[in-house]
């Protein structure tokens, strides 16, 4: 496993942090077979999802909801970009926002487990995620990944670090590790 710490000023828009972009060119390329369901702006991969209808993405839905329609589609996708909102705050003004009442799995402090079992879903055998917060818990081992990658990007004294766990899918049943 690599870890790796750098320095960046904050952004909202994660994937313009200088460290980030750089780890996003290495691993997504130009995007082809990546999804993002909290694409947010500036996002890489081919085919992005955004609650807020003024982004510049494919789709405009829950993250369950347009994860479900990827999975449909069968577990054929390359990676996975996981960058969403990172505390109950962030959630709340993301789905509030948009008239959409926050549940209690959409806190970030309770997993995004649905979210996290639909991307491990929707990746094929040897599928990346790349996902980002204030922790390394990625999509997890359970779900048969393993950690190939660590990003930590300090932003200075008044800010909490952004994490980049890079993981890939080694295993694509739950057997494994029950």
């Amino acid at each position: 496993m690599i870890i790796n710490r750098r320095w960046a000023m904050p952004n909202k828009w994660t994937f313009t942090i200088k460290p980030i972009k750089e780890l996003l060119s290495r691993y997504v390329g130009d995007g082809v077979g990546w999804i993002d369901p909290f694409a947010g702006m500036n996002s890489p991969a081919e085919i992005t999802n955004d609650l807020n209808p003024d982004r510049p993405t494919k789709y405009h839905l829950h993250a369950e909801d347009f994860l479900n329609i990827i999975v449909d589609r069968g577990n054929d996708f390359t990676g996975c970009l996981f960058d969403p909102p990172y505390s109950p705050h962030q959630t709340k003004e993301c789905y509030e926002g948009f008239g959409i009442n926050m549940k209690y799995e959409d806190d970030g402090r309770h997993g995004w487990s649905k979210t996290r079992a639909l991307i491990s879903e929707a990746l094929g055998g040897n599928g990346i995620c790349i996902s980002c917060g204030w922790n390394t818990v990625g999509i997890g081992k359970k779900r048969g990944f393993e950690i190939v990658e660590i990003l930590l990007v300090s932003h200075g004294i008044g800010h909490n670090d952004t994490i980049v766990t890079v993981e890939k899918k080694v295993n694509n049943t739950l057997d494994a590790y029950i």
